[in-house]
């Protein structure tokens, strides 16, 4: 049940910062509208959440959006406006995950097309015989 209590009170905390910066609330330069929050883990006492962050930039956009929003992590904090007796306290890190992803798919397709010159030139021969026969 706790676990359950602290996956949604998560999801509603990234919704709400994540509206803050959509609504260009935060006024921290290094804060733009593309940092995006991937993700809140919050504490079993409810006392911290980790927030995580990417951009749609590289890394040192997304390491300059986390120092932003922890210089802004009080206002943050406060704009909440969560029905608990206290607010948990924000602490922002780097997500690299979805950069990882997007070069890992560069990589797939990379292989892709290494090796499809090679399977096509193999199998185009095979299926014509079989046509042939049939």
């Amino acid at each position: 049940m706790a676990e359950y209590r602290t996956e949604r009170l998560g999801r509603l905390i990234q919704e709400k910062i994540g509206a803050l910066v959509i609504e260009g609330r935060i006024k921290d330069p290094r804060v733009n509208p593309l940092v995006s929050i991937t993700r809140v883990e919050v504490s079993r006492d409810l006392s911290y959440a980790d927030v995580y962050v990417s951009t749609a930039g590289t890394g040192g956009g997304r390491k300059q959006a986390v120092e932003g929003l922890d210089s802004a992590a009080g206002f943050i904090q406060s704009r909440l406006k969560l029905r608990l007796r206290r607010t948990p306290r924000l602490r922002f890190h780097e997500d690299p995950g979805v950069s990882e992803s997007f070069d890992i798919v560069k990589k797939i397709e990379a292989l892709s097309v290494s090796a499809a010159p090679k399977s096509a030139g193999a199998s185009a021969p095979a299926d014509d015989d079989r046509h042939e026969r049939e």
